[in-house]
């Protein structure tokens, strides 16, 4: 019963997709579903879905005047006050189908996704993050927010001199854009600072990335017990987090919980965010987490492996980690023909002894343990060794420094003069690889 009063006291919707022609409908459909957990996520409710087949979107309306006196019935008929557009609009779509509609407000899917961020935003630079995004979107869509946002005109009761209100309000935004840039500018070089000191640790830098709500971290909790917020709502997280993580053998990572993707990601909340999402990029292993149990899985990877390429981080070492493995009854497609899969459920912690033994091989492929003996007139290379690796132990000897360190490739590289001849520690076999 309380349910039921909490649902009829959330916002009423309407969703409203743009096909192109009829056999487009269903990849609408799928997304208009995605769009009803935004929806959801945002605290509100979806008493209609309407899709418009239409081979490009009318000028004025975005779905043709027809649909929107439908529209228009539907939502005085059933209390809708908010209409979510699946699509883009623009400032005068925004304008004119807000007039049409009466009472309903109208947004359309980058204005909701920038609500949801608005709502999980918990550190200053997210939420600095988020006005940025809001703003950058707002700026040009003033227009589109009806008459009051300009009261200078030509009618009795709207002259007068100077400047409109829009204009002031213009400005007024464009000044508050470049004040957030200057403290995201401040806070983008405190994360470089804190990436140069995890890059001094030595540590490999693993990210889970992957498509919003599949699970990351759950995982995060359950490898690390870091108790960052894990919920099943679209965007839970907005603020990566770093844990260290132990392998194996004794070997340590750096584990990174980053914001999930989604498809049709505004391009300007990727220039706002970009300083976080660049934590993919700055990682030196990716877990590509997938909700295995997902119809859309394929679709989800294709997503988060373009978002990927964008950021430069498509060439990175990678696992494919498909969640909630123990609900599964076979092998989903979207898993069959790739390399390096594991099935794990970060839930219960099934699955995740091999997850890290997975990680343990691809940290260990391509890096060596090395004792080397550096001069003492040359003991300037010690910061090659401590930017290409991890130092284990340095010792003071007559004819030099000894050092014992897991070097990454480029190191192993400059330093080959320097390693002593069978003291160094080779790749596993063929048999123990992923």
């Amino acid at each position: 019963m309380e349910e039921k009063k909490a649902k009829e006291a959330r916002q009423k919707a309407a969703l409203v997709g743009l096909a192109r022609d009829s056999g487009d409908q269903e990849e609408c459909q799928r997304s208009l579903c995605e769009l009803e957990r935004l929806l959801d996520t945002a605290g509100g409710v979806c008493e209609i879905r309407m899709i418009q087949i239409r081979p490009a979107p009318d000028v004025r309306t975005c779905i043709g005047r027809g649909k929107v006196a439908e529209l228009r019935e539907i939502c005085a008929e059933r209390e809708i006050t908010l209409v979510v557009f699946d699509t883009e609009l623009t400032p005068s779509q925004i304008r004119n189908l807000e007039e049409e509609l009466g009472e309903a407000e109208v947004i359309d899917r980058s204005m909701l996704i920038l609500d949801i961020f608005a709502m999980h935003a918990v550190t200053g630079e997210g939420k600095l993050q988020v006005e940025l995004a809001q703003l950058r979107y707002t700026a040009p869509r003033l227009i589109g927010k009806g008459k009051t946002l300009s009261r200078l005109g030509g009618t009795i009761g709207t002259r007068g001199p100077g400047e409109s209100q829009l204009e002031r309000d213009r400005r007024h935004i464009h000044r508050r854009i470049e004040a957030l840039e200057a403290q995201l500018r401040s806070m983008e070089e405190n994360r470089a600072t804190m990436r140069a000191a995890r890059d001094r640790s030595g540590m490999p830098k693993v990210a889970i990335v992957g498509y919003t709500n599949a699970g990351k971290s759950t995982l995060l909790n359950c490898l690390t017990g870091a108790g960052v917020l894990s919920q099943d709502k679209l965007f839970a997280t907005l603020d990566p987090t770093t844990r260290r993580l132990e392998l194996p053998e004794k070997e340590y990572v750096l584990l990174t919980d980053t914001v999930g993707f989604i498809r049709k990601l505004p391009h300007h909340l990727i220039r706002a965010f970009r300083s976080t999402l660049e934590e993919a990029a700055y990682a030196d292993i990716l877990l590509l987490m997938v909700d295995a149990t997902d119809p859309e899985a394929e679709e989800h990877l294709k997503v988060t492996e373009d978002l990927l390429a964008e950021l430069g981080a498509g060439d990175k070492p990678r696992l494919y980690v498909f969640n909630k493995s123990d609900l599964l009854e076979s092998v989903p497609p979207a898993a069959k023909g790739r390399e390096h899969v594991l099935f794990i459920s970060a839930a219960t912690g099934k699955g995740t002894d091999m997850l890290l033994r997975a990680l343990l091989r691809i940290v260990r492929e391509g890096h060596r343990r090395v004792r080397l003996r550096i001069p003492y007139d040359e003991q300037g290379k010690l910061h090659v060794v401590h930017e290409s690796g991890r130092v284990e132990r340095i010792g003071y000897e007559e004819t030099g420094i000894v050092v014992d360190a897991v070097l990454d490739p480029r190191g192993v590289g400059m330093l080959r003069k320097y390693i002593l001849p069978g003291e160094e520690w080779r790749e596993h076999d063929a048999e123990h690889r992923i």
